[in-house]
């Protein structure tokens, strides 16, 4: 099984993958773990990479499907990935799809948590104080938002049309959520 998990930053993709990644034994393909990794190596790309995240721009497609591709086989063996982050773009949703396609697979479900932006900064104020992420000081997380509302929300209809789309309330508590996810996978 392939699934999506859609929403903006801060929405709880990470937290209901992880809990996913648990429970079904998936693979989590987390474009931002990805990136951060790639950004504490100290590699060329590392670097690169570092740059357009300080200043909270979305990295290049050709980057991101590259990271993607290569943990294919991966997802494969275990059974399936969990996509989170990614795709972002619908140029990024063809570039899966072709990429599944040649492999034989395909997108089961997209869950969207839906959330409220303006309750998104008490998270993002939270995670920060606990983690310190440089990607989630208060300015870069707005340009993070906004990259959001303008390049990756207008994938809904791209996953609307498939019939594949499943929208869970991202504000409830972990547990409400979880239960709804549980929920749209038992019944495909």
């Amino acid at each position: 099984m392939n699934l999506i998990l859609f929403g903006p930053p801060a929405a709880g993709k990470g937290t209901q993958a992880k809990r996913l990644v648990e429970l079904r034994n998936m693979v989590q393909l987390s474009t931002g773990d990805m990136l951060r990794a790639a950004r504490s190596s100290g590699s060329e790309l590392g670097l690169r990479v570092s740059g357009i995240m300080d200043r909270g721009e979305l990295v290049s497609d050709d980057i991101v499907i590259a990271l993607i591709e290569e943990k294919l086989p991966a997802t494969e063996a275990a059974g399936g990935a969990i996509f989170d982050g990614f795709p972002r773009t619908v140029a990024q949703a063809e570039a899966l799809d072709a990429m599944l396609a040649g492999r034989g697979r395909k997108i089961d479900i997209v869950i969207r948590l839906k959330v409220d932006p303006d309750a998104l900064m008490a998270r993002i104020a939270r995670r920060f104080a606990e983690e310190g992420r440089a990607d989630d000081n208060p300015e870069s997380f707005k340009v993070r938002l906004d990259a959001y509302m303008r390049q990756t929300a207008p994938l809904l209809p791209y996953y609307e049309a498939r019939g594949n789309l499943v929208e869970v309330d991202g504000m409830a508590d972990i547990a409400t959520v979880s239960a709804a996810i549980d929920a749209a996978l038992a019944a495909l």
